[in-house]
């Protein structure tokens, strides 16, 4: 069981590493297709920046998940010490990202975001369009 748990760790932190080095030329493609349809700067620097910052959150969430299994193979107090830590770490980590690729607060995106704008940036994203 223990090798099943080490195979487990081993998957999620080569993934999570892959997901983000792979992240940078996705990220790269998706500004030069803007950049082609577009032709703004401004769009395209948002799209890599928004790509790239994913890209990462995704990377981050599966490390985090190979930290928490690793913790389950050997559930002692100090490692359980410092799965918290590391957890909060990248937690924060991912919170500065998020609010990074938002734009803003998550409490101030859902207070300053009426309805019909919820509803926009759905049927934007439904139809293959970037959401705001």
């Amino acid at each position: 069981m223990e090798s099943l748990f080490a195979f487990a760790v081993h998957a999620f932190e080569v993934l999570g590493v892959i997901v983000m080095l792979a992240g940078i030329p996705i990220a790269l493609v998706a500004a030069i297709i803007t950049w082609r349809r577009r032709r703004a700067v401004i769009e395209v620097v948002s799209s890599l920046r928004r790509s790239v910052g994913l890209a990462i959150l995704l990377g981050l969430e599966l490390l985090v998940a190979a930290d928490i299994v690793k913790t389950l193979t050997a559930p002692g107090i100090e490692d359980v010490l410092v799965l918290a830590i590391i957890v909060v770490i990248r937690t924060v980590l991912s919170f500065a990202l998020q609010i990074e690729i938002e734009g803003s607060l998550p409490w101030r995106r859902a207070v300053t975001t009426t309805a019909p704008q919820l509803i926009a940036r759905a049927a934007r994203q439904a139809s293959g369009g970037q959401a705001d």
